[in-house]
């Protein structure tokens, strides 16, 4: 990527050339995967390359540290999601659980899910989740949160349009 298409992309170099070394070796003390930990470097720069704008941090490592801990978070939610997910399909009958295509196609489904979950606010994420996992009512939801039932409306609202965005994309 270019200067030219990236106002930032020099800025990102810099970090990219000063603090590479010092990142991976701080993902790899978190990390049991040393291959894990140079995809989760790697994906620190990229994702400042994708940020709109982006100013010089005034302590670089702390920064990158702190995206990286970001998507470190992220893998980690991804990767116990997948186990449960593993875990549920075990309880069923062999020959009630989907082909290895259609298992890879709903874990994506997941985890696609999961990441624009994870864009709602904590409450929203919560009530959705309380609604859609545990079953409450939105009363309930609403006693536990010690919010209204209308928010609790507007919350579930949030996580459904996601999950609807996750499956079929923005509407149009």
């Amino acid at each position: 990527m270019s200067s030219a298409q990236s106002p930032h992309a020099d800025l990102v170099g810099a970090l990219y050339r000063d603090h590479r070394g010092w990142l991976l070796a701080w993902l790899q003390r978190s990390m049991a995967c040393r291959q894990r930990a140079e995809d989760l470097s790697q994906d620190t720069f990229v994702r400042l390359l994708g940020r709109a704008q982006l100013d010089a941090p005034r302590e670089p490592r702390a920064f990158l540290a702190a995206v990286a801990k970001g998507l470190m978070f992220d893998h980690f939610r991804r990767a116990a999601l997948e186990q449960a997910y593993l875990a549920e399909l075990a309880l069923m009958p062999e020959a009630e659980q989907p082909s290895p295509e259609v298992q890879h196609l709903i874990l994506e489904d997941l985890k696609a899910i999961d990441r624009l979950l994870g864009k709602l606010s904590s409450k929203a994420r919560a009530a959705f989740l309380h609604n859609r996992l545990d079953g409450m009512s939105h009363a309930e939801i609403a006693e536990r949160m010690g919010v209204s039932v209308s928010r609790v409306r507007q919350y579930i609202a949030q996580g459904m349009r996601q999950c609807y965005v996750a499956l079929y994309g923005e509407p149009t």
